[in-house]
């Protein structure tokens, strides 16, 4: 392992990573033989050695790189949970992850793939572990769990150091529990989900009850709509 990361240290030192306004994902710049990028998010990049795919890199924008060690720190407290990746290194630039397989809800929801009331509890536990152990587990959403192999893996802890409740795992349930039925075993349009997100973002209401009403009122979910009897 010691050689590899010496080798994969220096194809990082190729890239650059910057942030951008607005909470976007951020800009990948140059590039590097052998690394593959596996995500990207608002703070870093993640990148895959190819010739040892057993560690994800988290490479941090240079104005991020304040929440590396926080991150790490979160890691550490959460080691002893299934539901969370491990994180085996963090330098001044990147976090050492373990590489978790499987793919986002969000993905389960374009392919049509079910997804199954084990990954739902899966995650409730993995909150209430956080909690225990006096973390605050936030920005819990549809691109950071993954569904591997029937159970729920949370793929980003960023902001389990943060303050205050943000309701995006408390309202993605509650929408899965309520309205999930609708469009379970159906492929549904990435621009619909985006759609979907952005009326979420911006929305007016307080509720989630609300924000529903308010969906249902536009033709974003007619697709999906169970027809009315007549």
């Amino acid at each position: 392992m010691q050689r590899d990361l010496l080798l994969v240290d220096q194809l990082l030192s190729q890239i650059k990573i910057t942030s951008n306004r607005e909470n976007k994902p951020v800009t990948i710049h140059g590039s590097a033989k052998d690394l593959r990028c596996i995500g990207v998010g608002t703070d870093a990049a993640v990148f895959q050695y190819i010739h040892n795919p057993t560690y994800a890199f988290k490479l941090f924008a240079d104005d991020k790189k304040g929440k590396i060690q926080i991150e790490a720190s979160v890691y550490e407290v959460s080691a002893g949970a299934s539901y969370f990746p491990k994180c085996y290194a963090a330098n001044d630039r990147y976090l050492v992850l373990s590489f978790e397989s499987g793919i986002t809800l969000y993905d389960c929801l374009i392919q049509g793939i079910r997804i199954p009331s084990q990954v739902i509890q899966d995650v409730e536990k993995a909150r209430e572990y956080a909690r225990k152990n006096n973390l605050n587990p936030r920005d819990i959403h549809l691109k950071n769990i993954l569904l591997q192999n029937g159970r729920a893996k949370v793929i980003d802890v960023s902001e389990y150091m943060n303050k205050g409740n943000d309701h995006r795992w408390e309202d993605l349930k509650k929408a899965h529990d309520e309205y999930y039925p609708l469009i379970e075993g159906k492929a549904v349009p990435s621009l619909l989900l985006e759609t979907i997100q952005s009326c979420y973002n911006n929305r007016q209401s307080s509720s989630m009850e609300e924000f529903m009403k308010e969906i249902f009122k536009t033709k974003v979910l007619s697709p999906f709509r169970v027809p009315e009897e007549v």
